[in-house]
C-alpha cells in the first residue's frame, strides 16, 4: 500500500557533507509522522529542491556552500514560502544563533544534542513554534531586546491587552505549549488559541517565536537565566 506522504511532516536537508546528510536522513526514517523529500550539498541545489518540494522544515547546517546562513536563509524561505527553517549546528556561540533567527530561522539545535531533542524540535518548529537551545535562549533574546522607554510606541498595543492574555504571553515566555498553558490557567486549549489569535492581533505579530522576543523585549515575560 502507497503510503499517504501528504499528513508526513516533509523535511528538506541542506548540509555541505553527504555523511552528515545520510546520517540525518536515516534518523528521521527512524521518526514517526516524517519523510525526507530532498537532501543538498549546495544552496543551488537547496534552492531548487526548496521551490519543487515546498517543504515543511528545512534542516540547514549554517555554512552551506561555505555561506553564512543571513545569506542562506532569506533565499530558501523566498523558495519554499510557509516552510519552518530549524539550524542544526556545532556551533555555541549565541551570536550565530542570533543572527540566524533574526533573518527567519525558527529554531536552532545543537549538533551534540540526541535524536530525541531533534525529533521534538522539529514537530515544535514545524507547528510554528520556536525552538531556542536553552542554554543560550537568554543570550540571544538579550541582544534582541531594547530597554522600553517613556515614549515606546508599543505601550498603547501593550496597554489594550487583557490581564488573561498576558498571563498567556508569560508562560508562552517560559516556553510552555498551549496544553501546559491551559492546564496551569485552568481553562480549554481552544481558549488559549483565541487568546492568542487575540494577542497576534492586539500586537500586530505574526507567529509564536515573533510573540516570544515582543515579550521580552517589552517586560511583558522574563528572560529565562
Amino acid at each position: 500500500m502507497q503510503m499517504n506522504t501528504q499528513s508526513l511532516i516533509r523535511i528538506l536537508l541542506a548540509d555541505s557533507h553527504a555523511l552528515v546528510r545520510a546520517g540525518f536522513e536515516k534518523l528521521i526514517a527512524s521518526f514517526p509522522g516524517m519523510i525526507v523529500v530532498g537532501e543538498a550539498g549546495t544552496l543551488t541545489h537547496a534552492l531548487e529542491l526548496a521551490a519543487r518540494e515546498q517543504p515543511d522544515v528545512v534542516l540547514l547546517e549554517p555554512n552551506l556552500d561555505d555561506l553564512d546562513c543571513v545569506e542562506v536563509i532569506p533565499q530558501l524561505l523566498q523558495a519554499a514560502r510557509g516552510a519552518r527553517i530549524l539550524l542544526v549546528t556545532a556551533d555555541r556561540d549565541p551570536q550565530t544563533h542570533y543572527r540566524a533567527v533574526q533573518v527567519g530561522a525558527i529554531g536552532v539545535v545543537l549538533k551534540d544534542q540526541s535524536a530525541e531533542v531533534l525529533r521534538k524540535a522539529i514537530e515544535k518548529v514545524n507547528d510554528g513554534e520556536a525552538w531556542l537551545d536553552r542554554s543560550t535562549i537568554a543570550s540571544v533574546l538579550t541582544k534582541m531586546a531594547r530597554p522600553q522607554t517613556d515614549a515606546n510606541p508599543e505601550s498603547e498595543k501593550i496597554e489594550s491587552l487583557s490581564e488573561r492574555e498576558r498571563e498567556v504571553i508569560r508562560l508562552i515566555g517560559k516556553g510552555l505549549k498551549n496544553k501546559p498553558i491551559a492546564d496551569q490557567l485552568s481553562i480549554s486549549e481552544k481558549t488559549v488559541q483565541n487568546h492568542l489569535g487575540s494577542i497576534f492581533s492586539k500586537l500586530g505579530i505574526a507567529d509564536r517565536l515573533e510573540l516570544i522576543i515582543y515579550a521580552y523585549r517589552h517586560g511583558l515575560a522574563d528572560i529565562p537565566t
